[in-house]
């Protein structure tokens, strides 16, 4: 007999929690047992939409009185850590939403605390599921640009309010302590992540952040963080003041370059000649989303790799580290960052 899995859902002041629980209803194996968020109209709606009827105020409530096997986690970026360090022991398997945490120090207490209990910790990134950036990472493993020696990933909207996201979600990204940064933390995470897996760690980090637009925050709503390599050169943007918005990446090798553009990935290897583009296959059975993976996953014995996996979310968030550290300081940053 097939195994049902007990879902409980750990905090909704993360917008991405709605996309999520779609993701999961499409699940037949899945059972949303339990939520738990402080905001009452939030468990309405989880009652409304999804017939959650075992909700709590406090996660660490529903820890206490439900059995689980899995936890979605969407609460501010400063939190995750305590939920991944008081779920994990109870052998939960866990989601939860980039960046991992706000901290380093917060991103290295939740990669210990689900290997010492020996849980799945799957770190969503949106770019995971686009068919057109998996496509582009297999033609740069292949060698089909050379040697790659530019990453830029941009990553832009007019902001998190002016979009539409909700106030519970937004209070909390313009709170440097719940969010870690700014624009800085919500978006260069996406460039530092895909360059620290396409081209690995960097041996050094130069950021920029700053309020240029938005007078009602207090964070920045634009940053720059470059990754210096060897012999390449790896730059993450973000912005929260750009119209329209802009989410994609170019990838530029000694013999040629990779542009993504609106779901559809462009490869040029000629001067002077338009670009091509590239074919892009849909995505791998049962990997559309972070929950059907983690279950993949989970089915079949296997640990989560790849982007989402635990280890890149704490390298990824050793880059912001280091981006924040060196945009405060006005000094380039080595890696290791030291504590």
């Amino acid at each position: 007999m097939a195994k049902t899995y007990r879902l409980g859902i750990a905090g909704m002041v993360h917008d991405h929690v709605w996309g999520e629980m779609k993701h999961w209803a499409k699940r037949p194996q899945v059972k949303v047992v339990a939520a738990a968020d402080p905001n009452e109209p939030l468990r309405q709606r989880m009652t409304k939409e999804y017939g959650v009827k075992a909700l709590y105020a406090d996660w660490r409530e529903m820890l206490a009185k439900e059995q689980l096997d899995l936890l979605q986690v969407t609460v501010e970026n400063s939190a995750g850590a305590d939920v991944v360090e008081a779920a994990a022991p109870k052998g939960i398997h866990i989601v939860t939403e980039k960046p991992m945490a706000a901290t380093l120090a917060q991103a290295d207490r939740m990669l210990k605390a689900a290997e010492k209990a020996g849980v799945e910790l799957l770190v969503n990134w949106p770019l995971a599921w686009r068919p057109n950036v998996l496509k582009a990472h297999e033609l740069v493993k292949s060698g089909a640009i050379g040697q790659v020696f530019l990453m830029r990933v941009r990553m832009a909207h007019r902001g998190p309010k002016e979009i539409g996201c909700s106030p519970y979600f937004w209070g909390w990204l313009y709170d440097a302590q719940k969010n870690g940064a700014g624009a800085l933390m919500d978006y260069c995470c996406y460039g530092a992540m895909f360059c620290c897996y396409v081209l690995g760690a960097p041996n050094a980090v130069t950021g920029v952040a700053a309020r240029l637009v938005k007078d009602y925050i207090t964070v920045d709503d634009n940053a720059l963080i470059t990754m210096l390599y060897d012999k390449a050169f790896g730059i993450a943007e973000a912005s929260w003041t750009q119209i329209p918005g802009y989410h994609d990446i170019e990838i530029l090798g000694s013999e040629g370059t990779l542009v993504t553009d609106s779901g559809k990935l462009w490869l040029a290897k000629e001067d002077r000649k338009p670009r091509q583009e590239v074919s892009c296959p849909p995505l791998p059975a049962g990997e559309t989303s972070a929950p059907e993976y983690l279950l993949k996953c989970l089915e079949a014995g296997k640990h989560v790799d790849g982007m989402c996996s635990a280890r890149v979310g704490r390298d990824a968030q050793e880059i912001l580290e280091a981006g924040l550290r060196s945009a405060q300081s006005g000094k380039l940053v080595t890696l290791p960052v030291k504590p």
